[in-house]
């Protein structure tokens, strides 16, 4: 029997992507934007959390 767990990225991860489908359907984008979201919106959190 191996033992699994779950790391901290996994969670961070999870609510990313959460927060990312949570602004699609917030501002209700059309799929451009909502591919333009996916490359930016990191950065600009990357820099918020600095």
């Amino acid at each position: 029997m191996s033992k699994r767990s779950v790391s901290g990225q996994s969670l961070g991860g999870a609510l990313w992507f959460g927060g990312w489908l949570f602004t699609l359907g917030f501002a209700q984008l059309v799929w451009w934007k909502a591919i333009l979201g996916l490359v930016v919106w990191p950065y600009y959190l990357a820099v918020f959390l600095r």
